[in-house]
């Protein structure tokens, strides 16, 4: 059995400076020169040197402009069945709370569900509201696992049976609307050992969107934000909680309304890779390394703040 976390195991984030820093080349400092300048009290703000710029429509981000941002549902499976094998995973709660108050701050509504069996986790997913008023939806599983299972308390499932739940043939409410997943979770039980760099010093800081006339595929508009890469370990601190999540919580609060969701993701990825490594008494599992792992279907740039608030 694959577990999360092995005892012996201990997690800790190394210091770094209060800013980021660019080793990039002069010409590419604005790093986020190639994505569209945000409107501001209606009125388009038009970049000074609009070469840098690829200049995109409104109807190329998706329409936030809705009653409401949406629904998250976070699962968050701390103790299992004996059976399983499967050991407590202490620090979840620390996730689970932070996730909460930081999707609640992004504007989502959160519903947190804890110690799910799999049967569960279906019924509390299936039965969520139609989405017709809201412009999104977001679910955080936060479990054991292994490549394409999540644990329930009672046993593993295939995590597409969940995220199945949501694709256009089966939930039309929200056809042609982002559906992001989160998962913190091990996908094997390969440690990442790393490779020393000398790159740089690594730092703390971290419409109608369906037309009737035209066909969607039913995959489309998902995004799945991994933990870490096929195959390997996941790591979560006892006490301070787990690096993607601690990660994406940190970025999201200082980002959420300004950049689009695959730049916070690209920063999560930077940070657990540059600014962790595990520390253990045991050599076997100490100075390991991770880095999340994004798959995106989206079709549209996603921003969460409507496109009357761009720039705000």
């Amino acid at each position: 059995m694959v577990t999360e976390k092995l005892p012996a195991m201990e997690s800790a984030g190394k210091d770094g400076g209060s800013g980021d820093e660019m080793d990039a080349k002069p010409t590419r400092l604005d790093r986020f020169s190639i994505f569209p300048k945000r409107k501001k009290n209606g009125q388009d703000q038009q970049p000074e040197a609009s070469s840098q710029y690829r200049i995109v429509t409104p109807t190329f981000q998706y329409d936030m402009d809705y009653k409401k941002l949406g629904k998250c549902i976070i699962v968050n499976n701390k103790n299992f069945a004996r059976e399983t094998g499967m050991g407590v995973r202490n620090g979840t709660d620390k996730d689970a709370g932070d996730l909460q108050e930081c999707f609640r701050n992004v504007g989502f509504d959160v519903t947190v569900y804890n110690d799910l069996r799999c049967d569960e986790m279906e019924e509390k997913l299936a039965a969520s509201e139609n989405h017709s008023d809201a412009a999104c939806f977001a679910c955080i599983l936060l479990s054991h696992g292994e490549e394409g299972l999540i644990y329930g308390t009672d046993k593993a499932m295939a995590i597409k049976d969940l995220t199945s739940l949501f694709r256009g043939d089966k939930c039309q409410s929200l056809v042609g609307k982002p559906k992001l997943f989160f998962i913190q979770a091990c996908r094997g039980s390969e440690f990442d050992d790393g490779i020393q760099t000398d790159s740089g010093a690594s730092d703390d800081a971290l419409e109608m969107d369906a037309n009737p006339r035209y066909k969607i595929p039913v995959e489309a508009d998902f995004l799945y934000a991994y933990s870490t890469v096929p195959g390997y370990y996941s790591w979560r601190n006892p006490g301070k909680g787990s690096w993607f999540v601690q990660s994406l919580c940190s970025v999201l609060n200082k980002h959420a309304k300004d950049l689009e969701i695959l730049q916070i993701l690209t920063m999560v990825n930077y940070r657990v890779a540059r600014n962790y490594e595990s520390q253990s008494d045991d050599p076997r599992y100490s100075e390991k390394k991770q880095v999340p792992c994004v798959v995106s279907m989206l079709t549209k740039e996603l921003y969460f703040g409507s496109l009357g608030d761009m720039g705000q």
